[in-house]
């Protein structure tokens, strides 16, 4: 099916999902055309905003015909008008439809520029004071690091509705804990496992030899074993799933293995000769358990024996009626 695209102004924000970032948006085209419908996931649409964005047309049954946008990104208005309407939309706090109109008819297209590097000078508009100012400076700068955000995301083939939920799960972080380990997303995202990460890591640069891609392979062949039944895997065997997951050298793999166990990401124990490699906690829960079934062996029980015949036939006369054999 061919992709198409759909560029225009945000007329209204319909509908917006704070957590998944779900929109209904209704957009007038660039291009000549009536307002239509658009449909995705966007971090933070507003009125006035320009978008950007790759999909499909549609018709619903309900509301005929949409645009199911698969990628939708956002930019500053271009028009006085779009600006005024983007500033009075509620986005920036300090700012509503008065002061929207105020500032554009102070400082014209100049006002984002004025607002983000000589924001003093909004105090140049009647019933703007300095406490306002540092209110609409910073609501400003976290918009704006979140489109900066949502932008970095984009580039590296994230798509929309995982970008948003990158940016609900980290903020104004995302950048900095993606480029400084994307395979964390596996352990803090759910639903996005270590190959969806993987990918990720891929369009980030991350090397297919690189420490922090084999560590977090290893991990995840562990809690495949852990996630089928199992405790712990023999060594031999992790090191030999985990090089044919991720391609590489098994001396990689042992290299990396000792630092997740010098790390206490991974535990090494002896078991009948065997050596097993078991993830932290279900190594102390098993030695517990150990702990805890040699106390009760080693110590005399608190209650008396119980005499089976006698007490099968208090149960039988206590119920009415005899029980059954075995």
């Amino acid at each position: 099916m061919q992709e198409n695209t759909l560029s225009g102004t945000i007329e209204r924000v319909t509908f917006h999902n704070e957590e998944n970032g779900y929109c209904v948006l209704r957009v007038k085209p660039n291009k000549k055309g009536k307002i239509v419908t658009v449909v995705g996931n966007c971090a933070a649409p507003n009125a006035g905003e320009q978008i950007a964005s790759k999909g499909q047309w549609i018709k619903n049954e309900q509301y005929g015909d949409q645009f199911k946008a698969e990628e939708i990104t956002t930019s500053e208005p271009g028009n006085l008008a779009g600006i005024e309407r983007y500033l009075g939309s509620g986005l920036i706090d300090g700012i509503g439809p008065t002061y929207a109109k105020k500032l554009v008819d102070k400082f014209g297209p100049e006002v984002f520029n004025i607002i983000d590097n000589r924001s003093k000078q909004l105090e140049e508009v009647d019933g703007i004071g300095p406490k306002r100012r540092k209110e609409i400076k910073s609501s400003w700068e976290k918009q704006k690091a979140v489109r900066q955000i949502m932008v970095f995301l984009h580039q590296h083939g994230i798509s929309t509705a995982r970008a948003v939920r990158i940016y609900k799960t980290y903020g104004d972080e995302s950048i900095h804990q993606l480029r400084k380990n994307p395979y964390r997303l596996s352990n803090d995202l759910h639903g996005v496992g270590f190959k969806t990460a993987d990918s990720i890591a891929a369009k980030l640069g991350v090397e297919p030899d690189a420490e922090s891609r084999i560590e977090a392979g290893i991990e995840y062949a562990l809690k495949s074993a852990t996630d089928n039944g199992h405790c712990a895997l023999p060594e031999s065997e992790l090191i030999e799933s985990s090089s044919d997951l991720l391609g590489v050298q098994e001396t990689q793999i042992e290299s990396c293995l000792e630092n997740l166990i010098t790390k206490r990401k991974a535990e090494r124990d002896n078991v009948t000769g065997a050596s097993l490699i078991f993830p932290p906690n279900l190594l102390k829960a098993e030695k517990e358990v150990t702990k805890r079934m040699i106390n009760l062996i080693s110590k005399a029980s608190s209650h008396p024996d119980i005499e089976t015949a006698k007490a099968i036939n208090w149960c039988e006369n206590k119920i009415g009626y005899p029980l059954a054999e075995g």
